[in-house]
């Protein structure tokens, strides 16, 4: 007692029991996730309709949960399917079995062709999946499994949620899953065997249906009937009696013209081997009772001709070779090269005429002394550079690497004009083959910034693309780059147009490298005119200032306007910027000319002299007007035209403006640069119409800033009185004084606006220093502009609507990321790839419309059925074949399977000469028309109590799959937890 009376001071350690256990915490975790998601309680959804699995949509959301430091994903798979009204249906609700129990005994959507797994087997729309979360992970061991099951046992039982839960076990290939649904005093369990090899009893009905009744269990005699579902899957993989049509390009008939009957300008299209590599037949019996149908080990009722329903899949060959796609895909690897043209060709065939070269520079250079002339080096090689030609006869066959035949055949290609012996003067080239220039696929271009499918541009990119297919890779490539920029040159130095160019200035909505030919282009034809003596088309010079004028150009052109067409160098036009060792003058004009109207009269500047002088240079009267001064009639200017521009120029040159800043000097001095094109025309002017002012110059150029008002004079006679605008009264107005600066000279006597000379050697060097890589980039837009157009033309004669809507996908694609001067090389193969893609499914289309014979076909309604059967096995995973085995497209997969088997059990002539009787006739009672099932599959259904006799009636369901190598059983028993 003395003990008991002792204060407590020892301290004891307390045990507490309410700390939560690692497997306690991955419970409430697991209920946690079922409650966020809204998983509790039942919710009755409408009955499942025929083929919802399929076309409707499913949807998941997924968490991570750990189990200590186990991760696990959960995962909420379901069917989205509009909620039901619950109005009136508490009492229903309380005592009605859960969903996916109902869903077991649905015969709607058995076998559906694509799907979840756990979908196929236990015909569920909505069902929760806990699996490890690294896939390398997997839960083995016996006891883990069950661990992991009795958690979601409890998790199920405090939430209340009727949703089935599956644990996954066992390495991932393996596709093993436990679960449990619960519902109120219900449960389903779901249950699985995964075999390798198939025991014997099991591979026919009558083994798994002694399978099915043991595992139920079921107390009461007879038993309930079984619902039966079959499935027979047959492979068929040898199409003998079918080759694949496309055949591969004959390499050594290029030569005349074509490759494997490819023109040149033209790409390949197909695939190179059948894009279908299986036809797969399932033949269905969807509902069968016990009883009504024999399957053993002895015999079968099942014969496939005499199912209720064929559906066919094809499988499609992985990646096939498609051309298009490989003539796209291997130009776009030259875009990643870095090396020269140089580098790749090599230096041994140049270092002759390279020492040549090298004394002839220096020869220019002692010539210009003192004052070098600033002309690049490369560009003055560069003329004599057609000294390769030469050297190329001389150098050995083996070491081009385009054969001559072939580079002469695509040079003829590229200038159709170089046959005859005269170049055609006409500018653009025609091709039938390719769309009319109004069309939408023509103007693709506009979209794409290529070229117009009829351009050189164009057709030197599909030349380019053979050969680096076909001919040498990068080594043709470069090869013919090389050939044809010698061609711009001589073209140049010989003043032969360039043709399939549209003539005019650069089309901005092109490619840079088009430009630049147009550029090329637009320098011969000045050159050309000058050469000629100014015989150049009206279209091509007059640059009528004010619009409105631009109709009465017509047949008045004088004399004057034939010689008075020359054209100027941009930008140095002022007389301040005279010094220049590049200014020059063209001697067109004869000495009494020149003594006649001399530039020293023009120096005073004053009207009075001007007056004195000879106009020069007049294109037409100005209708009624008059110049202000002396009343003579006031006459438009032969002007000098705009210089053309390509768009890194006018980069370069916004670049520049831009640089000279906001300051007072820089605006002025961007104001000079900007008006030299305003103080030619000045000039042009001032020679035409002698003793003119600012004022006759403003009513002709800018009607607007010359303002008219009527006034009563001092006679009281009503006149019109006329004034420059405000803008144009501003002190040191660059009108006023680009005009106190501007002589009378004709527009045939003045600086170049365009130097055609400077322009052209830019454009050759520019051509000449151009890697393969850079002129793969070029001409990329080029390419896939071609392969669309291709796939379009291609398309069309099949008419797949689903094609269609891809092409313009990729069309819209496309034109977003062509117009990026950088292109990506990732949304490049993007676009690539969906061409393929396209090039695929129209050559699946044609594989099959070949086996299936469409165009066999004599009666139209059959044809039509053919040709639907055929665009929906395209579109659709599983096509149902009406009338199956009897329909039209029965009939003929009837016929592609009997002769395959024949084809297969064929035996040797020997083997056949000791048969007995007729070999066709033992033959025909030996082969099947079917090859064995590569799959096959049963559904079998039942509603018992169990485990008692006076328990709740269930659905039981149980699924079997027999595979060559492969076994599974997948089974869902219900039993009764109230009364057992």
């Amino acid at each position: 007692m003395a003990a008991d009376s002792e204060p407590e001071s020892e301290v004891f350690e307390i045990t507490d029991f309410t700390t939560a256990s690692e497997w306690e915490r991955f419970i409430s975790k697991v209920e946690e996730v079922l409650n966020d998601w809204k998983l509790i309680g039942n919710s009755l959804g409408r009955p499942l309709e025929k083929g919802i699995f399929t076309s409707g949509t499913w949807e998941e959301k997924s968490d991570e949960i750990s189990f200590a430091d186990f991760k696990f994903s959960i995962t909420h798979h379901y069917l989205v399917q509009e909620s039901i009204d619950k109005e009136g249906k508490d009492e229903v609700l309380e005592d009605a079995i859960p969903q996916s129990m109902q869903d077991l005994l649905c015969m709607n959507n058995d076998f559906p062709p694509r799907a979840h797994c756990l979908v196929r087997w236990y015909g569920l729309r909505e069902f929760v999946v806990i699996a490890p979360a690294a896939h390398s992970d997997a839960v083995l061991s016996e006891s883990k499994c069950n661990l992991l099951l009795s958690s979601v046992s409890i998790a199920l039982g405090n939430t209340g949620c009727q949703v089935p839960l599956f644990v996954q076990i066992h390495h991932k290939w393996r596709r093993m899953y436990v679960g449990e649904c619960q519902g109120p005093g219900v449960r389903t369990d779901f249950e699985m065997v995964h075999l390798r090899k198939v025991p014997n009893q099991y591979t026919h009905l009558s083994g798994l249906l002694d399978i099915f009744k043991s595992k139920i269990g079921c107390p009461l005699t007879p038993l309930p009937p079984v619902s039966i579902a079959i499935r027979f899957t047959y492979v068929l993989q040898d199409w003998q009696q079918y080759f694949w049509p496309q055949q591969p390009p004959d390499l050594d008939a290029l030569v005349g013209g074509e490759v494997g009957g490819l023109e040149f300008g033209k790409l390949p299209f197909g695939a190179c081997e059948d894009p279908i590599s299986e036809l797969h037949l399932a033949t269905t019996w969807p509902h069968l009772t016990e009883g009504i149908i024999v399957d053993n080990d002895v015999y079968s009722d099942l014969d496939p001709i005499q199912a209720p329903h064929w559906s066919v899949r094809v499988r499609k060959a992985d990646n096939p070779q498609c051309l298009l796609g490989d003539f796209v895909t291997e130009f776009l690897k030259i875009c990643r090269r870095k090396e020269s043209t140089d580098e790749i060709l090599g230096r041994s065939s140049f270092e002759e005429e390279g020492r040549e070269l090298a004394d002839i520079t220096h020869a220019l250079s002692k010539l210009t002394e003192p004052t070098p002339v600033p002309i690049h080096k490369l560009s003055v090689s560069n003329m004599v550079h057609t000294a390769k030609k030469k050297i190329r006869k001389h150098r050995g066959v083996e070491e081009s690497p385009l054969n001559n035949d072939v580079l002469n055949a695509i040079l003829l290609f590229l200038f159709p004009d170089a046959a005859s012996e005269k170049p055609v003067e006409g500018t653009t080239s025609t091709d039938h083959s390719n769309p009319p220039s109004d069309s939408e696929d023509y103007n693709l271009y506009n979209q794409f910034k290529s070229a117009p499918s009829d351009s050189l541009t164009y057709k030197l990119a599909l030349c380019l693309c053979m050969i680096n297919f076909y001919h040498g890779g990068l080594k043709g490539v470069a090869h013919l780059w090389q050939e044809f920029v010698l061609e711009m040159r001589f073209r140049w130095e010989n003043n032969f147009l360039i043709p399939g160019l549209a003539s005019g200035a650069p089309d901005l909505r092109c490619c840079l490298l088009h430009q630049k030919l147009q550029m090329l282009n637009c320098c011969i034809e000045r050159k050309k005119a000058r050469d000629e003596g100014k015989r150049i088309s009206t279209s091509d010079t007059v640059t009528v200032a004010h619009p409105g004028d631009a109709g009465k150009v017509g047949d008045q052109l004088g004399p004057d306007y034939l010689k008075d067409t020359e054209k100027g160098e941009m930008g140095k036009s002022w007389d301040s910027w005279s010094d220049s060792e590049e200014e020059f003058f063209e001697c067109l004009s004869d000495a009494e000319e020149l003594k006649g109207n001399g530039q020293e009269s023009g120096k005073k500047g004053g009207p009075k002299e001007m007056a004195n002088l000879k106009p020069e240079g007049r294109l037409y009267q100005h209708g009624k007007l008059t110049l202000l001064h002396n009343g003579e009639p006031l006459y438009i200017p032969v002007t000098q035209e705009p210089a053309p521009m390509t768009e890194d120029l006018l980069e370069e040159q916004s670049e520049v403006l831009a640089k000279l800043g906001t300051s007072a000097e820089g605006a002025h001095l961007r104001a000079r640069m900007q008006s030299a094109c305003l103080l030619s025309d000045m000039e042009s002017f001032k020679a035409a119409n002698p003793g003119c002012f600012l004022e006759d110059f403003v009513r002709w150029y800018s009607p607007r800033d010359y303002i008219e008002e009527e006034v009563t004079d001092d006679k009281g006679n009503t006149v019109l009185k006329g004034e420059l605008s405000a803008r144009m009264k501003i002190p040191s107005n660059m009108w006023v004084e680009a005009w106190e600066t501007a002589k009378p000279i004709p527009a045939r006597r003045q600086r170049r606006l365009f130097d055609d000379t400077r322009e052209a050697e830019k454009v050759l060097h520019y051509l000449a220093v151009q890697k393969p890589a850079d002129l793969a980039r070029h001409l990329l837009p080029c390419v896939i502009h071609a392969a669309i157009l291709k796939v379009k033309e291609e398309e069309s004669l099949e008419n797949i609507s689903s094609i269609k809507k891809i092409i313009k996908q990729i069309i819209s694609h496309s034109s977003k990321v062509l117009h990026f001067p950088n292109l990506e090389d990732k949304k490049l193969e993007e676009i690539i790839h969906q061409i393929i893609s396209v090039e695929a499914i129209i050559a699946r289309a044609r594989s099959l419309k070949a086996k299936f014979g469409t165009e066999k076909c004599e009666q139209e309604e059959e044809k039509e059925d053919l040709e639907r059967f055929v665009s929906c096995l395209l579109e659709q995973p599983e096509v149902l074949v009406t009338g199956a085995g009897r329909g039209h497209a029965g009939r003929i997969i009837h016929k592609l399977f009997v002769s395959a088997q024949r084809a297969a059990a064929m035996a040797p002539p020997e083997e056949e000469l000791k048969r007995t009787g007729c070999p066709e006739e033992r033959r025909q009672n030996l082969v099947s028309d079917f090859p064995p099932p590569a799959g096959r599959e049963l559904i079998l259904r039942t509603t018992v109590p169990r485990p008692a006799p006076y328990s709740k009636a269930l659905p039981q369901r149980m699924y079997s799959v027999l595979t060559k190598e492969d076994f599974r059983l997948a089974g869902a028993f219900s039993s009764d937890t109230s009364f057992f």
